[in-house]
């Protein structure tokens, strides 16, 4: 058995996020074209007799008191999947926002299933893993390969989709917006059926991928906002920056973020920002 093994947590980014109806059993289908941005937590797993976990970083603190963090969740899962008898002792590095839009939790969990199946030296199989994570949560099977995709249904339906080179700005304006309380201001009508599976899209240029996130939208950014009116300054804080393709809320929020030609344009877009709002949470970096 080998080890310590670090796999990183990337930022999950909803480009888009269409609701295209509530489903009889209260889940919502959904159309999103998922980047990710190559800043994040971190997991360590080290060999240990028992399963722990350990939880440092600045946002260590907002998961204080969670009885059954999804990182051990996880690691539990893919012990009885696999047999494994060992343990781990494993330490997340919070650098992202709590319960903020970016798929922090299930990008967690995915990090945590690829550093133990190396660190126990296991082979779960495609089909298996992909089914484990889609039980531990909805975005976790997508940030297992933490790549770019087009995702439906209730997100369990995935198909990689390679984005053109850019990069990102995240802005979180510290406080925790939380998904159940944005669904239920969504007024989404009740499908009679499952819609089609949808035509996937082509880019050729990050023009291309401008003009049919805009078309696309987030269907969570206006219940949001009506929630937290902050939303909508944070988001109008980015569009004001020199180069903003897109700005827009990520997932049910609260984080938002603004699509950039060039690194050198994130960067100078995140450090005006910050100044102007120091009480925020502010991240630039590349989409993986």
């Amino acid at each position: 058995m080998q080890g310590p093994v670090s796999e990183d947590a990337f930022a999950k980014i909803n480009l888009t996020l269409r609701i295209l109806g509530r489903r009889e059993d209260g889940y919502h289908e959904l159309r999103s074209l998922v980047a990710f941005a190559r800043l994040g937590d971190r997991v360590t797993a080290a060999a240990a007799d028992d399963l722990s976990l350990e939880v440092t970083g600045p946002f260590a603190k907002g998961l204080e008191g969670e009885t059954d963090n999804l990182v051990l969740r996880a690691a539990r899962a893919l012990r009885d999947l696999t047999g494994v008898t060992a343990g781990a002792h494993l330490t997340l590095e919070k650098n992202l926002p709590v319960a903020s839009g970016i798929g922090g939790g299930s990008a967690d969990a995915a990090a945590a299933l690829r550093a133990l199946i190396r660190l126990w030296n296991v082979n779960p199989g495609e089909t298996a893993l992909v089914a484990l994570a889609a039980s531990l949560g909805a975005d976790v099977p997508v940030c297992l390969s933490s790549s770019s995709a087009l995702m439906w249904g209730i997100g369990e339906k995935i198909v990689p989709l390679p984005l053109p080179r850019s990069w990102f700005v995240l802005v979180n304006p510290r406080f925790v917006l939380h998904t159940s309380a944005v669904f239920r201001e969504l007024e989404a009508p009740l499908l009679s059926e499952a819609p089609a599976a949808p035509p996937l899209p082509a880019f050729a240029s990050l023009d291309d991928v401008v003009r049919w996130a805009r078309e696309e939208g987030n269907g969570l950014e206006t219940p949001a906002i009506r929630i937290a009116s902050r939303i909508g300054e944070v988001r109008k804080a980015i569009a004001g920056t020199v180069d903003c393709l897109l700005a827009r809320m990520s997932g049910s929020g609260a984080t938002c973020f603004g699509l950039y030609p060039s690194g050198e344009a994130a960067e100078e877009a995140a450090h005006i920002i910050a100044a102007a709002h120091p009480d925020w949470w502010v991240a630039a970096g590349e989409a993986v």
